[in-house]
């Protein structure tokens, strides 16, 4: 490895009373940290709070976008036209940034979620548009989006935005043979076991192969890797990590 890969992980998506994930545990532990904007979860005083506990571990703050979904936590897909999605991007990218600029720093980058983030991978209009949404909201704004096995139609589409990109890979979800997410519907989409979860994490790391959902051979070239923290299991595995990741 001639470079070191980043570690990032979706937080500040409590809302109101109900509490999601341990971001005072894991956000130490991580060099992004992809914030909720107030569509799919967290409120105000979350976002407030989660950028602060950013800023006093020096990690990196991403906006989280998503489709207006609430209820379904931005997991189901919405009939939105692009110039929607575009609009609802930059008003969650502007929402984060306040809070951002009210303690000296900006948002470093632009990372959708759930079924927006899925949606990119399927739809040139709406990559365009989010493409558009970076781009209009600041010269050099980066987006994370998925490491396929081919990123060349989001690279072409992101050198006519004159967007930077940052190809993303997951430790604990399995992948289909394209390097797409397994779809969560099906049995074994989502990784459990602590050994595969790290096995597949520095696999992607060291820019080797590890097995897709039908158990053949996948590498993908990532320049951060997601992890999940939201309970005491998978906070062990996202310390183990940090520090093989740390020791290559």
């Amino acid at each position: 490895m001639n470079r070191r890969i980043l570690l990032n992980c979706d937080m500040g998506e409590s809302f109101g009373a109900w509490k999601m994930g341990d971001d005072e545990h894991a956000m130490p532990l991580v060099d992004q940290a992809n914030l909720a904007c107030g569509f799919h979860a967290s409120d105000p005083l979350t976002m407030q709070r989660t950028v602060e506990l950013a800023i006093r571990h020096d990690v990196r703050i991403g906006a989280h976008p998503a489709y207006p979904d609430l209820a379904g936590f931005g997991r189901r897909h919405m009939a939105c036209m692009p110039e929607e999605v575009r609009a609802q991007v930059l008003y969650q990218i502007g929402a984060l940034e306040a809070f951002c600029r009210a303690v000296g720093t900006q948002v470093a980058y632009v990372k959708p979620h759930g079924a927006l983030y899925n949606d990119l991978v399927r739809d040139d209009a709406l990559l365009a548009a989010v493409l558009d949404a970076c781009a209009s909201y600041r010269k050099g704004l980066p987006l994370m989006v998925l490491a396929l096995a081919d990123n060349s139609r989001e690279l072409q589409l992101a050198d006519a935005a004159d967007v930077p990109l940052m190809f993303e890979a997951f430790a604990d979800r399995a992948y289909l043979s394209d390097g797409q997410l397994a779809p969560r519907r099906l049995a074994g989409a989502v990784h459990h076991d602590p050994e595969r979860i790290i096995d597949q994490a520095l696999a992607i790391a060291t820019g080797e192969p590890f097995p897709d959902i039908d158990g053949k051979p996948l590498c993908l070239t990532a320049d951060s890797l997601c992890v999940h923290g939201d309970n005491p299991e998978s906070l062990a595995v996202l310390r183990r990590l940090r520090g093989k990741l740390d020791a290559l």
